[in-house]
């Protein structure tokens, strides 16, 4: 029997709130609700977190190899901010496209890619259009073909001054009408949006206008230094936060969205045409999400929802249809589900969790707590109902950057779903607080040395803070 195909569309800085049937009623998205409609969403999937100002570079790293963040890359030292890390994925990990590479799938790869190169061409056998950089005007991104060599020489870059998205769809329409029909493929479409700059083209861009966008519940001015509060992404607005300057930012970041979700149905409707897509496993996810105004943030450099959840959806052959999933996910999961899901054995390097257990039994559990991190700044631990982030003030010299307070929050997502209500030291919800502590102090002891020497640190200021 013939292995499906797959195709992965990923986007870059898309929350997982921000698609019309997942909530966000004034967001027109068909493809993304199509989907969803025809597949499984897991509606609390998140990143693993980063080291990195640039999330998206870990977080990329962490998606092609299936493990979490600190296993992912190869960095030069994750303990100090002021020692530059590398885009390099770690060599010694293997990829979700040199596995498939390996099985007999064609593999071809267009759109944003920011990690080594080396790990580009051992993942993908094939390529067009590709961005190698973090971040680029969408009409004026540096190109690149696939190179076999590995060299990717400056000399050999271009520009095709129209919007990146189209580019990167035409290119994906292409592989799929000339590519070789005797071997399944594994296509990725990676996006650069709806990252900044947010150039969709005028069309989209008049469906959102300021005046007709709702402010968020958590829009305010953010109570405490989080740490890197001075860096690029959150001076993309002004001090304090204007509301009607963050509705022109929201509305912007929606007219991205949905001139991505455009392009997104054109790969389908290809697909459709030749007859291929009941045979293809279609994944849509992101590197992660975005603040756009919420709790006075811009950026994705903090812990909050709205910046560690991001889509997850599968669509294709052996996935249900029209199925939430609200189990905690991470997105390196899609690495062994695939690979399940295509009859292929787990790599060893691979840490990650299948998710099949979720897709046939939506109340399973395949983690208990959901982790993520920000340097030695931030940790946050969540069961699903409730979160605590734990903030860290860093000594030493970061380089210009913030270097963040000590501060503990504690939310309960059923009821506060917003993170606007801090219920940490509450006597009510001690029992709950302790639990997450010492969930959070065990994951950390448990993984890579690099972690090691903070939960001492956690323990000391949660007790000269609570007074326990």
């Amino acid at each position: 029997m013939k292995k499906p195909n797959i195709l992965l569309f990923m986007a870059d800085d898309h929350r997982g709130q921000s698609i019309g049937s997942l909530g966000e009623t004034s967001l027109h998205t068909p493809t993304m609700d199509r989907l969803i409609a025809e597949g499984t969403a897991f509606l609390r999937n998140g990143h693993t977190g980063s080291f990195n100002v640039a999330v998206c570079v870990p977080a990329r790293a962490a998606l092609h190899t299936g493990n979490p963040v600190y296993r992912a890359s190869r960095e030069r030292d994750f303990r100090d901010a002021s020692v530059p890390d590398t885009r390099t994925i770690h060599p010694e990990r293997i990829t979700l496209g040199e596995f498939l590479r390996e099985v007999g799938y064609q593999t071809f790869f267009t759109g944003k890619w920011h990690n080594d190169t080396d790990s580009l061409n051992r993942s993908f056998g094939d390529g067009r259009r590709i961005f190698l950089g973090g971040m680029s005007g969408h009409y004026s991104v540096l190109l690149r073909d696939y190179d076999a060599s590995g060299a990717y020489k400056d000399e050999d870059t271009y520009v095709i001054p129209r919007h990146d998205s189209e580019l990167y769809t035409e290119a994906a329409i292409d592989f799929l009408n000339s590519r070789d029909e005797k071997s399944p493929f594994f296509l990725t479409v990676a996006f650069t949006s709806p990252h900044d700059p947010r150039e969709a083209p005028e069309e989209f861009v008049e469906k959102y206008p300021a005046t007709g966008i709702q402010m968020p519940p958590n829009f305010q001015q953010h109570p405490f230094d989080q740490g890197h509060r001075d860096i690029r992404d959150e001076k993309l607005a002004d001090f304090p936060r204007d509301e009607d300057e963050i509705r022109r930012h929201i509305g912007d970041y929606f007219a991205m969205i949905e001139h991505q979700d455009r392009e997104m149905g054109k790969v389908l409707q290809a697909l459709e045409d030749r007859g291929d897509l009941e045979n293809t496993i279609v994944v849509y996810t992101a590197d992660h999400g975005l603040a756009v105004g919420q709790h006075g943030l811009m950026g994705k450099q903090n812990l909050y929802e709205h910046s560690v959840r991001v889509p997850l959806i599968f669509r294709g052959p052996g996935v249900p249809q029209a199925q939430v999933v609200e189990g905690l996910t991470q997105t390196p999961d899609l690495y062994p589900t695939l690979c399940e899901m295509t009859g292929i054995p787990i790599p060893e390097t691979v840490s990650a969790k299948s998710l099949l257990p979720l897709m046939r039994n939506p109340k399973a559990k395949v983690r208990d707590y959901q982790y993520c991190l920000y340097f030695n700044l931030q940790r946050s631990v969540s069961d699903g109902r409730y979160k605590l982030i734990r903030y860290y003030r860093q000594g030493g010299d970061h380089t210009g950057l913030s270097q963040g307070e000590d501060h503990i929050q504690l939310f309960d997502l059923h009821q506060d779903p917003w993170e606007t209500r801090n219920l940490y030291g509450v006597a009510e919800y001690e029992a709950e607080e302790q639990r997450l502590v010492d969930a959070l102090q065990d994951w950390m002891l448990e993984e890579d040395d690099m972690m090691k020497d903070v939960p001492v640190r956690l323990e000391a200021s949660l007790a000269e803070e609570s007074g326990r």
